[in-house]
């Protein structure tokens, strides 16, 4: 299925964003990430609450956190799941089937198969190390906000994943951490007060990577969408 044509450099980077599961090492500067920050910042917000909180790690800091989330997970700390549910359980239809497909369309391109738990494993690994991206976001909320804040939120985290790749810039969003928030906390010094909403990869993509030939499909407005009055 082709999609839309851009017809500005807006919808050209937003059209070129996808999740980008490996990257090379070439770093991104701390003036660059804190340009991105400030450009997402103008993302609106309930009454200008701008509820958004990021850590932003590079170098030794970015390294010592990955080992840790590393070590946490192979040592079973936290298994229970994150604080607030992503999905709902049963997942429905449409929803569940869309999920199963962009995963065995991952795995396929990873060499996966169904069965195969510790490949399986050794992909979530590589999920908590950022995927070998330069730069890793943790982005949390204050435990006293509510949904408002939440879509708030997710606008912010579209507004960096899109200034990033009209910066030549790729990244992928990471729901993963927030299954282990405690182990979170403690790397990184956090209150208990901050919920962990998800983490960020920022960098350049490994055009050898196999993850990075996952192209993901989307459906069309007319099928979506309702138009009244045209």
């Amino acid at each position: 299925m082709s999609g839309p044509a851009a017809e500005n450099a807006v919808e050209a980077a937003i059209l070129s964003r996808r999740s980008v599961r490996g990257y090379l090492p070439a770093p991104v500067p701390r003036e660059v990430v804190e340009h991105l920050l400030d450009v997402a910042a103008r993302a609106p917000s309930g009454t200008n609450m701008q509820p958004w909180r990021v850590v932003a790690l590079a170098g030794a800091a970015l390294e010592a956190f990955r080992d840790g989330m590393e070590a946490a997970f192979l040592a079973g700390e936290e298994t229970e799941g994150g604080e607030r549910g992503y999905y709902p359980t049963p997942l429905p239809e449409p929803y569940l089937s869309r999920r199963r497909k962009i995963g065995w369309d991952l795995y396929g391109h990873l060499g996966i198969v169904r069965g195969e738990t510790e490949k399986m494993r050794a992909h979530l690994v590589r999920n908590l190390r950022y995927f070998g991206a330069p730069v890793g976001l943790i982005c949390t909320i204050d435990r006293r906000l509510l949904v408002g804040s939440w879509i708030d939120y997710g606008m912010f985290l579209e507004n960096l994943a899109i200034a990033a790749r009209a910066r030549g810039l790729d990244t992928c969003h990471m729901a993963v951490f927030a299954e282990f928030p405690r182990t979170v906390r403690r790397l990184l010094g956090l209150a208990d007060d901050a919920v962990v909403v998800c983490g960020m990869a920022i960098g350049h993509a490994d055009p050898d990577a196999p993850a990075n030939r996952l192209r993901t499909e989307r459906v069309a407005a007319g099928e979506f969408g309702e138009f009244r009055g045209f």
